[in-house]
């Protein structure tokens, strides 16, 4: 059996850990530079609210306060994660992380699995604050599905199994295509089309059928709601590459400055290699004009660099990011977004190379030092000298503070007031 854990509205609740005045209220979460919606509390979709929904249509919901807006804050969300996972994994120590806010289960063995959903849901929700919904069946597929239904009503108590042919028959027929894991949004419109409506629908097609219209991918997830397992089971999937990027508020056209926020784009990835444990011999630096701006000039273009050496010093990284952005920084051009991307990475031990002129023995003992400064004090403790300051260009009016990475932003309780003050 396959478990999967799916925190509720992950970002607004993030919030509401710290705020809980946000509480009961219609919620959204904006994305960089605060375009567009990106996550919203059940109050906010009970009024109409989704995702991809542009702010500015929204801005006079907020003004009048009928709407509690906030930035996109994922220094945050992305501890909030950790601490989720951690607990998920003093319960079942099996998981494989999925995106930021899921995880999959090895349940296997497991005699009750929704007892143990269950107590997981609540020890979840008790020690970190963020609600989950957990789903449980035979293949991951249908423990998506299963999530779903978790989520979606209260009787389950957070958990609901899927164990039966008539339980699988009974949630795929009142499964809508388009909520299928693995079924993307040009598909629905094929499917629709072929009379498909609901998961149950697409079951009822020949396997052939399903290979010519979905490819392989699509069989495979037809043959998980039938309930034969076929997509496995990675508690130590690696991440192929780490990206750091950003839109700016405004487009840059100086070099230096484009330069300083790369560095800072190259140090962000370096600090997740490290805590991954993993080392990048590729770097990958690229910049873009606002695509949205057809009046403008336009140009985008990437170079990359491959090391001799992976690593994950945060030196070498935002030296090579930097060459990168050299290659292809041309001026008379108002730059929107800016990225660096680390790819070819090794876990473990890393590969040594015959003509290497570092001492990679001592380059590490450097970095652990630095990773224990960063830990006490924060990540911005020690810098690169060429590092620039992300916050500085984007836009995030309505930006939470950083209440678990932070020591400026702890949360401050005053118990009673001395009649002095």
């Amino acid at each position: 059996m396959f478990g999967l854990v799916d925190c509720n509205n992950f970002f607004v609740s993030c919030e509401r850990v710290f705020n809980p005045r946000l509480l009961g209220r219609p919620v959204v979460v904006l994305s960089n530079n605060d375009g567009c919606v990106v996550a919203c509390s059940n109050e906010a979709k009970a009024i109409g609210i989704r995702r991809g929904v542009p702010f500015f249509r929204l801005r006079h919901l907020a003004e009048s306060g009928e709407l509690a807006v906030l930035s996109g804050n994922m220094t945050l969300y992305g501890d909030m994660s950790r601490r989720v996972m951690s607990v998920v994994r003093r319960l079942v120590p099996r998981i494989e992380v999925y995106s930021i806010d899921e995880c999959f289960l090895d349940l296997g063995g497991v005699a009750r699995p929704d007892e143990l959903g269950r107590r997981l849901a609540a020890t979840v929700e008790r020690w970190t604050g963020i609600p989950v919904s957990v789903g449980v069946a035979p293949t991951k597929t249908l423990a998506k599905v299963a999530s779903r239904f978790a989520k979606r009503y209260p009787g389950y108590r957070g958990c609901c199994l899927i164990d039966t042919s008539e339980k699988r028959e009974k949630a795929l027929r009142l499964t809508d295509i388009g909520d299928v894991w693995g079924v993307g949004r040009h598909h629905v419109a094929t499917l629709r089309a072929q009379g498909v409506r609901t998961a149950w629908d697409l079951t009822q097609w020949r396997s052939q059928r399903v290979r010519r219209t979905l490819a392989l991918p699509g069989l495979n997830m037809w043959h998980e709601l039938w309930g034969r397992s076929v997509i496995g089971f990675d508690p130590g999937s690696a991440r192929r590459s780490v990206t750091a990027s950003r839109s700016f508020k405004s487009p840059l056209t100086d070099y230096e400055d484009l330069r300083a926020l790369v560095a800072d784009f190259a140090s962000t990835c370096a600090d997740r290699l490290r805590r991954s444990g993993s080392a990048a011999r590729i770097v990958t630096a690229y910049i873009r004009t606002d695509r949205f701006r057809p009046d403008l000039p336009q140009y985008a273009n990437a170079a990359s660099e491959t090391l001799d050496v992976a690593t994950s010093d945060l030196r070498e990284l935002v030296a090579a990011a930097a060459r990168c952005l050299e290659r292809v920084y041309r001026p008379g051009y108002g730059y929107k977004k800016a990225g660096v991307t680390l790819g070819g990475l090794e876990n473990g031990g890393v590969q040594g190379h015959l003509f290497d002129g570092v001492d990679r023995q001592r380059q590490e003992r450097l970095l652990a030092a630095i990773d224990s400064v960063r830990r006490k004090n924060g990540r911005d403790a020690l810098r690169v000298a060429s590092q620039g300051s992300v916050e500085a260009v984007a836009r995030r009016d309505y930006r939470s503070p950083n209440y678990t990475t932070s020591l400026d932003d702890l949360i401050v309780i005053r118990v009673g007031r001395r009649p002095e003050d």
